[in-house]
Parts: structure tokens; C-alpha cells; sequence
């Protein structure tokens, strides 16, 4: 039996130029695989962690500060809008429709922090025409959570351009806000939930789901087992093909 085998594996001859893609694409498809599987768990830990804060109570403005963790956290919030500097975030799609989200600056009474607000998605159809909007005039009570980007995000810059208000970006962070205003601001953005003075507030946990992440990575490893599967039929294929070739040059040699 392990005569034959090893026999079976002598005969193997896939080729050079096969092997060769076999080694350079083989580990790149499986770390793409367990890349995959990866994202997918801090997804899923994503998602899960959003799950157990958004089912907490709201904590209050004040207690802010002190958390060491505040993705996710809600909190209540009383106080009022800052009209004069809105900040209109671009290319924002929700249901295939094309809109803005609309972040203000809102002082918390109870903390005395500034914070950053986003109050949800506004439908914008026809660019020729800026985002219509309304800010309440007077303070406001609403809960919202705290939502950390994934990675660093556009600063906002002194561009002569964008001098006026509001302005139209793709995206803002808090801090770089904070320092053109002269504040003392808190440095992640708040979402809001369904409250006064809110729009469209049915915010995505992530872009891209665990699942996604999962079917991505059964693909790539069904790639890989395609591949091999390919390599073994070249090689033996290769092997049968050279069979009656062999045959032939003995009987000659023969005669």
C-alpha cells in the first residue's frame, strides 16, 4: 500500500509554472480567509457589546468624563443646540436615497460640556438646493449614545472655502472642532436617539455585518480547496498524458 502511493506520488508532475502559482497564491488565499474570520469575531463582539449598553439605562452628562469605555454608552441629555456652526456630513445613503447627516454643537447643562450632536439623516435630492433644516430655539431633553469611529477621520481644516456656515464634509472630528471654536469640547461624537429636534436616527452598529465577514471567508476557502483541487488533476493529468508517449519509445527501442 505505501508502495503504490509512493509510486503515485512519483508520477506526479504538475509542473513548474503551476507549483509556482500554487505557493504564491495558496497563503495569500488562506490569510484572506482567517483575515475574514477575524473581522468577522470583532464584528460580532461589536455588535453584541451594542446590544448590552443600548439595553442599559442612560447615565448622565456629567459622568461622561470619567469612562474609560464609552462606545455604545447612552446617555440623557438636557440642554440647547448651537445653530450657528452645523456641519452637514456628505454622501450619506439610506434605503438608496442620497441625504446628509446634520451634527450641531450642544451644551449640556447638567456636565457644562460641549458636545458634538449628531441629530440624524435628512434626505437630499437635488444638490442645487442646500439640506433644509430647523434647530429648536429652546433647551431640549434627549437621550443619545456615544459612537467611536473605527479609525481616524477626516480633520476638519481652515480651507477659505469652507469658511462660512454650515459646512458641507465628509466626515469631522470633534476635537479638530473643539479647537477651531475655542472649546472645551467632548472628544467623541454623540448620535441621538428619536427625540425633539431629531431626523432620521436608525443608525447602522457597522457597515458590514459578521455575517458578511463569514460568507467572505467560506468563499476564500473554498477557493483554496478549487485550487488544490486543480493542481492534483494537472499533475496527474499531466502524468496519464505523458503515459502513451512512454509507451511508444520503449516498443521502438524494442524493434
Amino acid at each position: 500500500m505505501k508502495s503504490s502511493i509512493a509510486s503515485a506520488w512519483q508520477r506526479f508532475r504538475p509542473g513548474i509554472a503551476p507549483t509556482v502559482v500554487v505557493l504564491v497564491l495558496l497563503p495569500l488565499m488562506v490569510g484572506l480567509g482567517c483575515w475574514q474570520l477575524s473581522r468577522g469575531q470583532e464584528k460580532q463582539a461589536l455588535v453584541d457589546s451594542y446590544a448590552e449598553r443600548r439595553a442599559a439605562e442612560p447615565i448622565h452628562g456629567d459622568q461622561l468624563a470619567a469612562l474609560a469605555d464609552p462606545a455604545f454608552r447612552r446617555v440623557h441629555l438636557r440642554g440647547q443646540f448651537d445653530a450657528e456652526h452645523s456641519v452637514l456630513l456628505d454622501n450619506r445613503m439610506r434605503d438608496g436615497k442620497a441625504g446628509v447627516e446634520l451634527l450641531q454643537p450642544f451644551h449640556d447643562q447638567a456636565s457644562g460640556l460641549w458636545l458634538l450632536l449628531n441629530r440624524g439623516w435628512l434626505p437630499w435630492p437635488d444638490r442645487r438646493t442646500p439640506p433644509a433644516f430647523t434647530t429648536p430655539e429652546q433647551p431640549v431633553n434627549l437621550d443619545a449614545w456615544v459612537y467611536v469611529a473605527p479609525g481616524e477621520t477626516f480633520q476638519l481644516q481652515a480651507d477659505p472655502v469652507a469658511s462660512n456656515w454650515p459646512r458641507l464634509l465628509t466626515a469631522l472630528h470633534p476635537s479638530a472642532l473643539w479647537a477651531e471654536l475655542g472649546r472645551s469640547g467632548y472628544g467623541y461624537e454623540l448620535r441621538a436617539e428619536p427625540g425633539p429636534g431629531t431626523y432620521e436616527t436608525r443608525w447602522p452598529v457597522v457597515a458590514m455585518g459578521p455575517e458578511k465577514h463569514l460568507a467572505y471567508a467560506v468563499q476564500w476557502f473554498a477557493m483554496v480547496l478549487a485550487l488544490l483541487a486543480l493542481y492534483l488533476y494537472l499533475g496527474w493529468h499531466h502524468t496519464k498524458k505523458e503515459k502513451p508517449h512512454e509507451s511508444g519509445h520503449e516498443s521502438t527501442q524494442h524493434v
